[in-house]
C-alpha cells in the first residue's frame, strides 16, 4: 500500500474494523465531495520517509482544506502554490537560526527524503471545512503510528507545535528519544513561543551527538 517498512509495521493495523470503517468514509468522501490531499497523496509522509530513516518528526493537525495546498506532508504545499502563514513563521524561524534565505517554494519533500516525517494527525479534510475528518478515526491511527516511532531504538526528535501536537507528548515514553514543544507556528501564537524556540539548531544538536546526520534545513 505505502511502498517500503511501513507497509510490514502497519500491515495488521490496514485490516483492523476501526481502519476499514475509516477506509469506507474516506472512499465514500472522496465519491461524493471535494476533499485534500489528492486521494494518491493522503500517505506520501510515509511514502517519502521510510520508518527506517525518520529523525524528525514534525505533527501537524489536518490537510490544508484549501484548493491546491494539501499534498499529504505536514505544513508542506506543491511546489507554485502560496506559502501559508504557518509555514512562513516556520522559515522566519528556520532564517532566525541559520540565516539561510525565505525561500520561495512551500514544498518540504527535501526534508522528507532526508527522514523528516511530516505527520498530519488526521490524514483527510474536506474542501473548505478544517477539520471535517477529525472524528472518523485518523487519530486513532495515527496515535498507532506515534507509538510504533516511540518503540524505535534510533533517536528521533518530536517537534510538538501547539496545544494538539503537545497532547501527544504522553505516547513518547522512550528515553531515546527528544520531545520539543512550544507554540504553533500559526500567526496567532507564534509569538507565545515558537518565533525563538530554536527548534531547528537543538534537533540538530541531538541528532549530531547521536551520531545521525543532521538535517539541512535549507530548501
Amino acid at each position: 500500500m505505502i511502498g517500503n517498512d511501513w507497509d510490514l509495521v502497519l500491515s495488521d493495523e490496514f485490516k483492523k474494523d476501526y481502519f476499514l470503517k475509516i477506509q469506507e468514509f474516506i472512499d465514500g468522501e472522496y465519491s461524493s465531495k471535494t476533499i485534500y490531499p489528492p486521494y494518491d497523496e493522503i500517505f506520501n509522509a510515509f511514502k517519502l520517509t521510510p520508518l527506517h530513516n525518520v529523525k524528525v518528526v514534525i505533527l501537524g493537525q489536518d490537510p490544508y482544506h484549501e484548493q491546491g495546498q494539501a499534498h499529504g506532508l505536514a505544513f508542506s504545499t506543491p511546489e507554485g502554490r502560496p506559502i501559508p502563514r504557518s509555514l512562513k513563521n516556520i522559515f522566519k524561524e528556520i532564517y532566525n537560526e541559520y540565516n539561510y534565505p525565505v525561500p520561495s517554494s512551500g514544498c518540504l519533500e527535501k526534508w522528507a527524503y532526508q527522514g523528516v516525517f511530516l505527520l498530519n494527525t488526521v490524514l483527510t479534510v474536506e474542501d473548505g471545512n478544517a477539520n471535517s475528518h477529525s472524528k472518523c478515526g485518523w487519530q486513532i491511527f495515527t496515535d498507532t503510528v506515534i507509538g510504533i516511532l516511540n518503540r524505535q531504538e534510533q533517536p528521533i526528535v518530536f517537534l510538538l507545535w501547539g496545544k494538539q501536537a503537545e497532547k501527544k507528548k504522553e505516547l513518547i515514553t522512550n528515553n531515546n528519544h527528544l520531545v520539543l514543544i512550544t507554540s504553533h507556528p500559526s500567526p496567532f501564537s507564534a509569538r507565545r513561543g515558537f518565533l525563538g524556540c530554536n527548534h531547528f539548531k537543538l534537533a540538530n544538536a541531538f541528532l549530531k551527538d547521536n551520531g545521525l546526520d543532521e538535517i539541512d534545513w535549507k530548501l
